[in-house]
């Protein structure tokens, strides 16, 4: 079975969320976990568990898709240092770095 996508896993944990506000006990809300999500009861559990710590709805960000581009060998290994000295994914610098240029590109 695929992993969830990030936006999957923000769903799940929204209405898990929602359960436990609705539902006076964790069983119930792990059943109806499994039903509406099409999950197994320990990863009901697991969203139901992390949910509890929530004060508020996880935002649901767009999907994401792969996009692959070659580049120069030095370019990727500065990128790649620059995104561990930061603790900012690589997929997360690249998507600001386009965004911004877009937007500078769009100002001209």
């Amino acid at each position: 079975m695929a992993r969830a996508s990030a936006a999957q896993k923000a769903r799940r944990l929204n209405h898990a969320r929602q359960l436990l506000v609705r539902s006076s006990s964790v069983p119930e809300a792990v059943e109806q976990m499994v039903r509406d999500c099409d999950v197994s009861p320990r990863q009901a559990y697991r969203y139901l568990q992390h949910a509890r710590h929530l004060k508020t709805p996880v935002s649901v960000g767009p999907a994401k898709i792969p996009f692959t581009v070659k580049l120069p060998e030095d370019l990727v290994r500065r990128v790649r240092a620059y995104a561990r000295a930061t603790g900012i994914s690589l997929g997360d610098l690249v998507s600001r770095a386009l965004a911004a240029l877009l937007v500078r590109r769009r100002r001209r």
